[in-house]
């Protein structure tokens, strides 16, 4: 049988000032449809096992030197709902199932002083949290997502994600959320860190050092990106914002493209990656969205490049596809790839989520039709719908392994 203790301090600092806490030095369960709140600050100590399985409403600050956790068969849920700053603090990783964010008191009410780990999901409704300046962290175990993360509630600050879902990570800088997109492979050990950066990198990482397909660099803006654990080289997509975006980079000129570029340490200097460049139509604050496979990790940002489309004399990629059944285009056809048949096409939507992925890709009966082959968030067999996707095709020539990124367009015309 557990023994819930729980021991309320009250000090008195001065006349007229009184401050309370909620101290939690036991075993301390929240069950399925009980709610327990605490307007004062709540400290759970060394000793303290603070199991969430219900409602837990924090209205205070937090902090965690114990163990804070949840029953797998639960739905439990943590809010921390204020109408002053909240800090978030502790020397233990605190675990939660579901945590609900939600304070107006100002811009950036929430200050994250140690490391939590999501469980199911953060919904994002209302203040940002500030995770770079209190050196905090804000983990997404397997399985794990997020809602509602917009200029009003973001991390502002380190995001790690575990696992082999494709994930948008929920950062941003100062007012402004300015999420990535990575689709991560197939490894569920898979670990990435991201934080994005609204300020210059060129004091460390001079933009006058980079590639000569490089024009311009975005100077005011970028995002790091580590590896943790893993081996893959993932899809990553990097947004573009009218807000922190400088103006030149969503002027479109047939000479140039919008590309990746990343900090290369061991040559020192910006590498370009290429890219995708697409128009997002609906459901954010900002307007493009550039994609590519990225070939190692640390500072990544965009850059107006050289558009380095060149014809291919041993394949013709026909990059329309309308699936209306007409015999027109009803396939992505790609001319000659029958002499390469040990080969493999990989095709993106906009977020960077694998829809298609096969191997030996022919001309005749291995093609991809505008149906979902994805593995996570798009249901195998569907449809897509019409837009622009991003397509990685690798063939083996000579023993040389060639890959060509590109545009895929999906219409539904009848």
């Amino acid at each position: 049988m557990k023994i819930h203790i729980i021991k309320i301090l009250i000090c008195a600092q001065f006349i007229n000032n009184i401050t309370a806490q909620t101290i939690n030095t036991g075993d301390l369960s929240i069950t399925p449809n009980t709610e327990f709140s605490t307007l004062f600050n709540f400290d759970n100590k060394t000793t303290g096992d603070l199991l969430i399985d219900g409602n837990f409403i924090a209205y205070a600050n937090f902090n965690n030197d114990g163990l804070v956790t949840y029953s797998n068969a639960s739905n439990g849920q943590t809010f921390f709902i204020g109408t002053k700053q909240q800090l978030i603090s502790g020397t233990q990783i605190a675990h939660f199932q579901n945590i609900i964010f939600e304070n107006s008191s100002e811009l950036v009410p929430f200050h994250l002083n140690t490391t939590i780990e999501i469980g199911n999901n953060a919904t994002f409704k209302n203040g940002i949290i500030d995770a770079d300046t209190f050196n905090g962290k804000m983990i997404f175990d397997q399985n794990a997502f997020h809602t509602d993360a917009s200029n009003l509630s973001f991390v502002d600050g380190k995001v790690e994600n575990i696992g082999d879902l494709d994930f948008e990570f929920p950062i941003g800088d100062q007012l402004y959320f300015r999420p990535s997109y990575h689709d991560k492979g197939a490894n569920a050990n898979n670990i990435y860190t991201t934080q994005y950066f609204l300020q210059n990198a060129g004091n460390q990482y001079p933009y006058t050092s980079k590639d000569e397909t490089i024009i311009s660099i975005d100077e005011v803006e970028y995002w790091n990106l580590t590896q943790d654990q893993g081996s893959e080289k993932i899809i990553l997509s990097l947004t573009l914002d009218t807000n922190t975006t400088p103006a030149s980079f969503f002027e479109e000129n047939p000479n140039t493209q919008l590309g990746i570029v990343r900090w290369d340490q061991a040559v020192q200097k910006w590498v370009n990656e290429g890219g995708v460049t697409t128009n997002l139509l609906t459901g954010a604050n900002y307007s493009k969205l550039v994609t590519t496979q990225v070939g190692g990790y640390g500072l990544f940002t965009i850059a107006i490049v050289k558009n380095t489309i060149t014809p291919d004399s041993d394949l013709i990629i026909y990059n329309a596809v309308s699936p209306n059944g007409d015999g027109i285009n009803d396939s992505f056809y790609i001319k000659g790839i029958d002499k390469y048949p040990d080969n493999r096409v990989e095709i993106y939507n906009r977020w960077g989520v694998k829809v298609y992925d096969a191997t030996s890709y022919n001309e005749n009966d291995v093609m991809f039709k505008g149906y979902s082959d994805g593995r996570s968030t798009v249901k195998r067999g569907e449809g897509l719908p019409a837009g622009t996707y991003f397509y990685v095709l690798k063939y083996n020539k000579d023993n040389t392994i060639i890959e060509k990124t590109g545009y895929l367009y999906i219409t539904n015309d009848k």
